[in-house]
């Protein structure tokens, strides 16, 4: 911009342009000042900001972990059960109410799960949930993810079939294997993520006695207990590797008074009293097990007594002592039935 100077006001030029020029450096000295203290203010809100936002954050946070504390206080451990509605699965969940866990009962049968949640001293909640379908499955996988205080979980779900293997529906054959091994896994997997890092719970996989036998007409039945009590021990080894004081246990029942067999239509006649027992046996000899750190129970003298001599025997009379046994059945053979 050109500065215009008139000579008729008798005024020096030289003089009016040096004066022009100080009144421009402290225009731009001021200007600096005020764009610092605007800057420095700034930058401060910033931070002042910023600190804010992470106070706030921290107290999000510890809000979170003192809701869940307080849940967890509250509300007391939690215990999943499935396979709940009858026999051994509705034994444990009346033995960990009465020790003071949170039952989340699982199992199809809607109405008999609610007559055992009323039945039990503690709180209950019903899952009916068929874990041979994915949706049912992942809705209990959800539902362990979400519960912050999960300490025991009890894969107790299953069912057997009595039939020749290649005469017997496939069908039903994969949704043994489904409900045996899947769902065993999944769940297993969902439930030891949350006691690991707690460093707190145990998982109890239902097994049996058939695990260590190789009986005609109950092909799928041995074979995926078999894998329930592999895969329960490598566990074992794993959560050993680690340091983790997490429990899992292997329990391997032998006969049981349950409507297990009822469903199978064998007659209890044609086995021997003394090799019967109760689910609350059962139930009873796992929890101590459990309390000891043992990983395989086997409850009963007489079935420790013939699982520890099995192991010993040659082969071909393991199989002659499983075809004696096979041949009881033989003449009942059916079409598979689920429980």
């Amino acid at each position: 911009m050109a500065v215009h100077v008139s000579h008729s006001a008798g005024i020096d030029p030289a003089a009016a342009i040096a004066a022009g020029l100080d009144v421009l450096e402290i225009a731009e000295d001021l200007a600096a000042q005020v764009l610092l203290k605007v800057l420095s203010r700034a930058d401060g809100l910033a931070r002042l900001g910023a600190g804010i936002s992470s106070f706030n954050t921290g107290i999000h946070c510890e809000s979170i972990r003192l809701q869940e504390q307080a849940h967890m206080t509250t509300s007391g451990p939690s215990a999943l059960v499935t396979g709940a509605s009858s026999g051994i699965g509705a034994v444990f969940s009346t033995k960990l109410s009465a020790k003071g866990y949170r039952l989340l009962l699982v199992a199809r049968r809607r109405d008999r799960l609610e007559e055992l949640a009323a039945s039990l001293p503690g709180s209950a909640e019903v899952i009916a949930a068929d874990l041979t379908i994915e949706a049912d499955l992942r809705r209990v996988e959800e539902r362990i993810l979400a519960e912050p205080a999960l300490e025991i979980l009890v894969n107790n779900a299953g069912f057997g079939t009595l039939s020749r293997f290649f005469e017997s529906d496939l069908e039903e054959q994969e949704r043994m294997h489904r409900l045996h091994v899947t769902a065993t896994l999944r769940l297993t997997h969902r439930a030891l993520r949350g006691m690991v890092a707690r460093r707190r719970g145990a998982i109890i996989n239902v097994s049996s006695v058939a695990a260590f036998l190789h009986n005609p007409f109950s092909v799928s039945y041995g074979a995926t207990k078999a894998w329930i009590n592999s895969f329960t021990e490598t566990i074992c080894v794993e959560l050993e590797s680690i340091g983790s004081p997490v429990r899992v246990q292997a329990l391997c029942p032998g006969f049981t008074y349950s409507e297990f067999h009822d469903a199978l239509g064998i007659d209890r006649s044609f086995i021997p009293r003394s090799l019967w027992m109760s689910a609350a046996e059962v139930v009873e000899a796992s929890l101590r097990g459990l309390q000891e750190g043992r990983l395989i129970v086997v409850p009963g003298w007489r079935y420790r007594l013939f699982v520890g001599a099995q192991r010993w025997l040659p082969r071909r009379l393991r199989h002659s002592i499983a075809l004696k046994y096979g041949s009881r059945n033989r003449r009942r053979l059916a079409p598979t039935q689920d429980l």
